[in-house]
């Protein structure tokens, strides 16, 4: 990869960590250290609030879904890239720590990629992101070879246009990864650092997964959410899945659609929870090959039980805690 900015180009550095020769995924995206403000009340235009608790953890939705995938069995690498700073040491390190080959992150020139999260009292939230370091991501030929040799790929939309752009074209070979695509963020919040809307249409086309939130999908369709499903489907999107938070998710293959359920659990923190869903659903629906409601209940299963830890990858269950909450469950 290179890096284009301020300081000239300059080649990024690769840790040591060896990437599975052909990983079954490749999740693309940001790893991020999330601070998280515990506030009185979220403030409105100047406005204030006071932080009662202050904590740190690791997040990043590339990272977030790279993690819960291998959780679950695959081997799994992810392409991301972090700054030479502080930041950047210890994301790498947590990295490094669990399951997911780090040969395609990348560091370089730039601040790493951090949000602050401010989190009221009856759990909702606003996040502010900062860092650079995902802005500079690019492809080089060592990543573009592991995608290709990949079982799949995952992109979120907070990857820069250009690589996701990349991305899909490589999918859309003849021998190409199955493509899954997360639409993170509403449109509004994409521009000039994410993917463009011309892209996602481009992405609608190819890919074999295309999850999306209640409030991305009314930002980049323009419709209710409600309506999400018959909008992807009438642009040519083959499978996918709306999701609603606690109200569930809306899946789709074909022309067949299954609405499921949310799991109620007391949940310690839903930061993650919709990572976790899309985690568990590109390893069910791309390397599992199971059919949408089997694999919807297994994803609705997944984030629940990451709900019952702090952190965005606090809960990531493995598949036999996955089958022994479901079991439990089972009518």
């Amino acid at each position: 990869m290179r890096d284009d900015g301020d300081d000239g180009p300059a080649a990024d550095a690769a840790p040591t960590d060896d990437a599975p020769s052909a990983p079954e995924l490749v999740a693309v995206g940001a790893a991020t250290v999330d601070r998280f403000y515990d506030v009185t009340n979220l403030p409105a235009p100047d406005g204030g609030a006071f932080a009662r608790e202050t904590t740190e953890r690791f997040g990043g939705v590339g990272a977030n879904v790279a993690t819960g995938v291998a959780g679950l069995g695959p081997d799994t690498a992810l392409l991301a890239r972090l700054g030479n700073d502080d930041l950047g040491d210890r994301v790498l390190a947590d990295l490094e720590a669990g399951p997911v080959s780090t040969a395609l992150v990348r560091r370089g020139p730039g601040t790493t990629t951090h949000c602050v999260i401010l989190r009221g009292p009856g759990g909702e939230r606003m996040i502010v992101t900062a860092g650079d370091s995902t802005v500079r991501l690019g492809l080089d030929d060592s990543a573009r070879g592991t995608i290709r040799a990949a079982d799949a790929v995952f992109v979120t939309a907070y990857a820069p246009d250009a690589v996701t752009s990349e991305i899909v074209e490589i999918a859309a070979e003849p021998d190409g990864p199955a493509l899954a695509f997360d639409l993170s963020g509403p449109i509004e919040e994409l521009r000039d650092r994410g993917t463009e809307p011309g892209t996602i249409d481009r992405v609608i086309e190819v890919a074999d997964l295309f999850v999306t939130a209640e409030v991305a999908a009314e930002s980049y369709l323009d419709c209710p959410a409600d309506e999400a499903v018959d909008a992807l489907r009438a642009r040519g999107c083959s499978r996918g899945a709306v999701t609603f938070g606690t109200d569930g998710a809306a899946l789709f293959d074909g022309g067949e659609r299954t609405r499921i359920p949310a799991f109620d659990v007391d949940a310690v923190d839903t930061t993650g929870a919709g990572d976790a869903f899309t985690a568990a659903l590109v390893e069910r629906c791309l390397l599992g090959g199971a059919a949408a409601e089997r694999a919807g209940r297994f994803a609705a299963a997944a984030a629940a039980l990451n709900c019952r830890a702090e952190g965005a990858r606090g809960g990531l269950p493995d598949r036999e805690a996955v089958s022994a909450f479901l079991a439990d469950r089972t009518d």
